[in-house]
């Protein structure tokens, strides 16, 4: 019998909390079980294994990133959907390390909890895209272009990438700055 409290839901969240506290790559079940007060084997009455566990959380992240990315971009268009995008993307990142670290799996079965995640995370940046009149193929290219350099910028930060005595959040301005230059010449910029 599962011990009282303990849920599918609450191994998650848990886990979640983890990769956050000591990284994606430190997820252990001896960690999660050790954080819900129970022996490893307890909790595989709510996961099937370490893999499916990390696929909950990513799909669950994936799915927080959406909200987060929704609710900051509603309501805006053009420059101003795309620099609330990016800083809702990067404070994201900031807050959550580790499942941020998580949303960079891909899964091609459009079926899959993952697959369909990710699918509202594009939607947001299409959408924002959409804005600056790109569809079509271009539609890709840009969005590939603009998460890219967010995922760059945020990755490097992450780490301590950045030594030189210049304010980040500047530099982050900067950039999305100039992938809103970017996307307003979009259309003449094709090769």
């Amino acid at each position: 019998m599962p011990r009282a409290g303990v849920t599918a839901a609450r191994v998650v969240a848990c886990a979640a909390d983890i990769v956050d506290d000591v990284g994606w790559e430190g997820l252990t079940l001896a960690l999660v079980a050790d954080r819900l007060g129970v022996r490893v084997p307890s909790l595989y009455k709510h996961i099937v294994s370490l893999d499916a566990l990390r696929s909950d959380v990513a799909v669950a992240s994936t799915s927080e990133i959406a909200a987060t990315l929704r609710d900051a971009s509603v309501g805006v268009a053009g420059a101003d959907a795309l620099r609330a995008l990016a800083n809702a993307y990067r404070s994201y990142a900031h807050a959550h390390p580790g499942r941020y670290a998580s949303l960079q799996r891909a899964d091609a079965d459009p079926a899959s909890p993952l697959h369909r995640a990710a699918d509202e995370v594009v939607g947001l940046f299409a959408t924002v895209l959409i804005g600056y009149r790109i569809d079509g193929d271009d539609l890709v290219d840009a969005a590939r272009a603009v998460r890219s350099s967010l995922h760059g910028f945020v990755s490097l930060e992450a780490i301590g990438g950045f030594g030189l005595p210049r304010d980040i959040d500047r530099s982050f301005d900067r950039l999305v700055a100039g992938l809103d230059a970017m996307l307003r010449g979009w259309d003449g910029a094709a090769p």
